[in-house]
């Protein structure tokens, strides 16, 4: 069976869905998937003029929305909407240009009644942009 689109876990939408598939996914435990980033992007146009180069920040969120679904398909989370609760250890190792594919890695840790844990890494060819730890906190939808 395929693994469910984005669309379909989480609550993210256009244009704030940063993450365009899901490759594998095993429900509380991890997923992976990729961004296409085609340069049509709105962020590009200004960050930076030139040199268009993806934000860190949007990184960060990419990896946030990916473990954000490896939550919801778990069904004891089904009912709730994880938000971030923190950010530790983001290390940023290379650009990411328009036309570049973001491969996604989330590795979820301790998930309780009202937070969870996780760590994510971002890469491009296999060379890593973006790897950081994650923590959710868990809030009624």
């Amino acid at each position: 069976m395929a693994p469910p689109r984005p669309e379909e876990l989480i609550p993210h939408r256009e244009p704030f869905l940063l993450l365009s598939e899901i490759l594998e996914l095993v429900p509380g435990s991890s997923a992976s998937g990729r961004w296409r980033l085609t340069g049509e992007e709105g962020f590009f146009a200004g960050h930076f003029p030139g040199r268009p180069t993806l934000p860190g920040v949007l990184m960060v969120e990419s990896l946030a929305q990916l473990g954000v679904a490896a939550v919801l398909a778990d069904e004891r989370f089904a009912d709730r909407l994880p938000l971030f609760g923190g950010i530790e250890r983001a290390r940023f190792r290379r650009q990411v240009l328009p036309g570049d594919v973001l491969d996604l890695e989330v590795q979820l840790g301790r998930l309780s009644a009202r937070a969870g844990t996780g760590h994510g890494r971002a890469s491009v060819d296999g060379e890593t942009a973006c790897e950081t730890d994650l923590l959710f906190v868990f809030v009624p939808r």
